[in-house]
């Protein structure tokens, strides 16, 4: 959703007149934002399908709003696309069940799609894991995408992703989408963002602690982030041994660490604070909070974390919030991360690999500045700035979307 949105501002003027198919955000149980329709602009048409409710079907164990809206979906979009002329459909959607849609609507109306890849679809990166460290329900998901990835994958025109590890995966699984167009996208830096989010801020909970240095995280945990945040852990518990009185003004935040509904989240971070003893400097909120409220909650923060996954393919796409604070951050990846590039054309100080020689003595330093408050507001690299707007990252689709059609 969040790509789409972003773009919408863009598309007209590289080539492109959109619509919108979406669900109504009232058969969503995820965090609501009333205010991401500030961003769009005037004359998008948008339409909004319904999803069965999930109170009843949870009682089978569906709970997916892919699940429970596909049928909507193709009920309103055959209508639409019986009564217009379109080039192209696009998916951009982590629900992607929705988008086996590609296929019978390419095959009923003769309309290329194109899929973008924000995550893996099918993967077997838990295969391997213990149940406890797989996601609810991960026996039936895999099966099921196991079944619906090759149905949409199979017959698409065109590649987006966040990653090129999720493109090459796809064309090696099948091989006949070897020479169809493809192109690495990241999510554009959207700094209008940041001005709604301001102007709007008295009706967000403040969520930081006003007596104490705040280093934020707003995203999902998980035991494969441990890698990335064990380091920054240690560091800490060394700073409490050498100099508690100095270490104790500093609280670690992690909000948003799990998709479950409100309320049914299991911490997967604070057990791992209790692991190095530094639980009381350590905050973790499983419960997602909306969009507005995490960049004003990064906005507030004296400092910011980012850490990676220990998935070498897992990119943090959304790491432009972070960087349009023009806060000091911290960011420590698996050095094959593609976010590890993006950071380093930022001319991002403190981008730390988590297997770096003298890590320690690197976060160590960190930690240290921002006590001393001596990490004023940072400026980063213009160029890069410019090179992961929005308005560019919606050019880049633009140029996809035009070898689809053209082809």
């Amino acid at each position: 959703m969040q790509r789409i949105r972003m773009s919408l501002p863009y598309f007209k003027e590289c080539g492109w007149e959109a619509e919108v198919v979406t669900v109504d955000p009232k058969y969503s149980d995820l965090q609501k934002d009333n205010l991401l329709t500030q961003s769009i602009p005037d004359g998008i048409k948008l339409h909004f399908v319904k999803a069965f409710n999930k109170k009843w079907t949870s009682k089978i164990g569906l709970g997916s709003l892919a699940l429970r809206s596909i049928g909507s979906y193709m009920f309103k979009a055959n209508q639409i696309l019986k009564n217009q002329k379109f080039d192209l459909i696009y998916f951009s959607t982590t629900q992607f069940p929705v988008c086996i849609l590609g296929a019978y609507w390419k095959k009923r109306f003769k309309i290329p799609y194109v899929i973008d890849m924000q995550d893996p679809w099918h993967s077997d990166y838990y295969q391997d894991k213990p149940k406890a460290q797989q996601p609810p329900k991960y026996w039936f998901s895999y099966r099921l995408n196991k079944y619906l990835e090759p149905i949409a994958i199979k017959n698409v025109d065109g590649l987006i992703s966040v990653s090129s590890a999720y493109i090459k995966t796809l064309k090696t699984r099948y091989p006949q989408i070897s020479n169809i167009p493809s192109t690495v996208i990241t999510f554009g830096a959207f700094k209008k963002d940041f001005d709604i989010a301001r102007d709007n801020q008295d009706f967000f909970k403040p969520l930081l602690q006003n007596d104490f240095i705040n280093i934020v995280y707003v995203g999902r945990g998980g035991n494969d982030m441990h890698h990335a945040i064990k380091p920054l852990f240690q560091a800490v518990k060394n700073g409490m041994n050498d100099d508690p009185l100095r270490f104790k003004k500093i609280r670690l935040h992690f909000i948003g660490t799990s998709y479950a509904p409100a309320g049914e989240g299991k911490p997967t971070i604070l057990p791992l604070a209790r692991q190095y003893n530094i639980e009381d400097s350590v905050i973790e909120i499983t419960d997602r909070i909306s969009f507005y409220h995490t960049l004003l909650t990064l906005q507030n923060a004296n400092a910011l974390f980012v850490p990676g996954s220990n998935d070498p393919k897992y990119t943090a796409s959304k790491i432009y919030p972070y960087l349009l604070t023009n806060k000091s951050i911290i960011s420590i990846l698996n050095k094959n991360s593609q976010a590890m590039a993006i950071m380093r054309e930022y001319d991002v100080k403190h981008l730390y690999s988590y297997d770096d020689l003298d890590l320690s003595l690197k976060i160590d330093c960190f930690l240290n500045e921002v006590l001393d408050k001596q990490s004023p507001d940072i400026h980063y690299n213009l160029n890069a700035i410019d090179k992961y707007s929005a308005k560019n990252m919606t050019r880049h689709q633009c140029i996809l979307f035009n070898k689809v059609v053209n082809e």
